[in-house]
């Protein structure tokens, strides 16, 4: 490690436990989608009125509704009913990670383009946990999805600390190496500061823990398949490394069975 991102790395650390690191805030929807979904009472019609303030938002559910993936005979023109198709809970879940993208962004044209980068890493994993989740496991597919949209949050102050320290800009190795050994414990603590469910909190410390074995399959063994699937550059080695983790070997799937292999590509593309 260099000097350079030792000493990063120490002050990241130093400013977590003290409290002192700037940690960004939910965006103003996600809160009002949360607050209007607690009500056991919300009714279709006012979830639409809550989503559909954010237009960029609205129409990005929409497409969501209309992916090959989802897709029912006709095709959803309105937001009333992309949420009755999809279901109150399972829309607010969804909108509450697909607006995240409105903190994804950067004065600086360098930090600007990693955290695209980020986002659309973030945005093909969680197709996948998506579209796993439900094929193949009795879990909830939208906490799938908002898992695989939030387990890299932790980047984010991060480079926003980067974006302060043009050291660390214009050294992307040690930039690199500081997100890896960092982003993590972030993310971990991002998360609890947005109260988000009990099942995700550990997700980004815990997802590139390949010893994890869990009691029973849960959210963290599904964004750990498919950032393993989603890394994959050399599909020769995909079935040995999706083998290799307990999670995967646990449901008895063929990784080598191209239609399996063809079902998650498709999958990358659903939230894009």
């Amino acid at each position: 490690m260099s000097m350079l991102a030792n000493k990063v790395q120490m002050d990241l650390i130093k400013a977590i436990v003290r409290d002192e690191l700037v940690l960004p805030t939910l965006p103003e929807v996600a809160l009002n989608i949360r607050r209007a979904a607690e009500n056991p009472e919300i009714s279709v019609s006012n979830l639409s009125k809550v989503i559909g303030r954010d237009t960029a938002l609205a129409a990005r559910l929409i497409k969501v509704v209309n992916s090959p993936l989802l897709r029912a005979l006709y095709e959803v023109t309105d937001l009333h009913t992309a949420i009755t198709r999809l279901g109150v809970n399972y829309s607010s879940n969804l909108a509450i990670g697909l607006v995240m993208e409105q903190i994804f962004h950067a004065r600086s044209p360098v930090i600007e383009t990693t955290m695209r980068d980020v986002w659309r890493q973030s945005l093909e994993v969680a197709g996948v946990c998506y579209t796993f989740c439900r094929r193949h496991t009795s879990l909830k597919p939208d906490q799938a999805a908002l898992g695989g949209l939030v387990h890299q949050i932790g980047v984010l102050p991060i480079l926003t600390y980067a974006e302060e320290h043009n050291e660390l800009l214009s050294d992307p190795v040690s930039l690199n190496h500081v997100i890896e050994h960092i982003h993590p414990v972030i993310g971990d603590k991002l998360l609890a500061n947005w109260e988000f469910p009990e099942m995700l909190l550990k997700l980004p410390s815990q997802y590139q823990d390949f010893t994890r074995e869990s009691k029973a399959i849960d959210y963290i063994d599904l964004v750990q398949i498919a950032t393993v699937f989603c890394d994959q550059r050399d599909t020769s080695t995909l079935s040995e490394n999706l083998n290799a983790l307990h999670a995967f070997k646990r449901l008895g799937l063929d990784a080598d069975s191209e239609n399996f292999q063809q079902e998650l590509n498709d999958a990358r593309v659903m939230f894009l």
